[in-house]
């Protein structure tokens, strides 16, 4: 009775699983403009399933932190209050360096650059301007399997010693032209951000990961047929 009950668990999470897949986007427009600039052209996953709260949660968490990087524990906010605390920071700003012309910007764009069975794969632009000489652009992968888990490197790939191999060769092979002397006279690594489109596996390099910030972002797109053998899922 118990193996009996605990393989009806696990089909009912299997079928749980797929179905969520089902998940579809639209994209937000929203514009924020009370003291400072915020504007939200985001994806959002449709209905109520565990696939779609889990991926808007994880979309969430990822903006509130944006915006509320003088905190040290943002993840306590939701993404309504982060957009006030910003808004109010921003104030406060104003009130002790009123001669400043700077009006502080948060605009966060998205895309969903890949959807299977398996896997969503979605990248979020975020520019933040707080008053700096110039704001702070970055782009964020985020990867999930079709119940809407976060997927991490060891959930994506069996050999992170072969896939440095044989991106290293295509990283080069794309940036040769380029007179850049990239990591800081360190080895060669992956980037923290690896997507997937419908060509092939993304990796992304933001300004100051690898170089200077004059030299801007480095991005390729590696063949699926050049990885296959080191994808778990796809």
């Amino acid at each position: 009775m118990i193996r009996f009950l605990c393989l009806c668990f696990g089909l009912g999470v299997c079928i749980s699983c797929n179905e969520s897949n089902n998940v579809t986007f639209t994209e937000t427009d929203e514009l924020y403009q009370k003291n400072a600039l915020i504007e939200l052209k985001i994806p959002r996953a449709h209905g109520d399933s565990q696939a779609s709260n889990s991926i808007n949660n994880t979309v969430n968490k990822h903006l509130v932190k944006q915006l509320i990087f003088f905190e040290e524990n943002p993840s306590t906010h939701t993404l309504e209050a982060a957009i006030t605390s910003f808004d109010q920071e921003y104030r406060y700003f104003k009130d002790q360096f009123g001669e400043s012309n700077i009006v502080w910007e948060a605009s966060f764009s998205g895309e969903v650059t890949y959807q299977s069975a398996e896997l969503i794969s979605i990248a979020i632009t975020s520019y933040i301007n707080s008053g700096g000489a110039h704001g702070n652009s970055n782009v964020t992968f985020f990867n999930f399997d079709s119940c809407g888990n976060l997927l991490h490197f060891k959930d994506l790939f069996y050999s992170k010693e072969t896939l440095i191999d044989i991106v290293r060769t295509h990283f080069y092979n794309e940036t040769k032209s380029r007179n850049i002397e990239y990591f800081f006279n360190e080895d060669f690594d992956l980037p923290n951000n690896i997507g997937f489109n419908d060509e092939g596996i993304m990796f992304f390099y933001n300004v100051y990961d690898i170089a200077s910030y004059a030299d801007g972002i480095t991005e390729f797109t590696v063949p699926y047929h050049t990885l296959e053998a080191l994808l778990k899922t796809r």
